[in-house]
């Protein structure tokens, strides 16, 4: 816009001629991003497949801890006992109300770990068992560790395995891995 005065000394506001964006240049300026988003399509499934497994192994990895801290309050046995059901497998805490009597625990809900994942219970009758001083009953030193292990970051040559190891004193390890191969 420019400014004019006219007779009166009054300030006047002409219109300039505005131009708008053409055709051509919308379509380059789209063109240009599309390729980018492609471009940034593999790195974003990369790391939302990266959050999900650091989320599933912390998820495991609080439960157990809840599960020990659980023991140690009530003074009784829990474990937390993972078992396959329809081709997935799950987990669920539970309590030992009387000798070998194990009950699900009510205010836990079992959960279920998603199926993309790769899973390795490698554990003593496929549970963690926590005595009421936070020590694992079931202890093998061969035996004491979970994985997840995710296809699409090891076809990406990136950090696929997230590994749990639980010791004899109750100490719980979270490790990030990137398998061989």
């Amino acid at each position: 816009m420019t400014r004019k005065k006219n007779r009166k000394g009054n300030v006047v506001f002409n219109k300039l001629q505005v131009r708008g964006f053409t055709l051509i240049e919308v379509i380059v300026v789209v063109a240009i991003l599309g390729l980018a988003s492609l471009a940034l399509y593999p790195l974003i499934l990369n790391s939302l497949e990266t959050r999900s497994l650091d989320s599933e192994a912390r998820k495991i990895l609080s439960t157990l801890e809840r599960t020990k801290f659980r023991a140690v309050k009530t003074k009784l046995n829990h474990r937390l006992h993972f078992y396959l059901q329809q081709g997935q497998w799950r987990y669920q805490v539970e309590v030992e109300e009387t000798a070998n009597n194990w009950q699900i625990v009510s205010d836990e809900v079992p959960q279920a770990i998603p199926a993309k994942f790769n899973v390795t219970i490698n554990l003593p009758n496929r549970w963690i068992e926590f005595s009421p001083l936070g020590i694992v009953v079931n202890y093998d030193p061969q035996r004491n560790s979970i994985v997840l292990q995710s296809d699409r970051l090891q076809q990406a040559s990136q950090p696929d395995i997230r590994r749990i190891w639980v010791y004899q004193g109750g100490s719980i390890r979270f490790v990030k891995e990137e398998s061989g191969g």
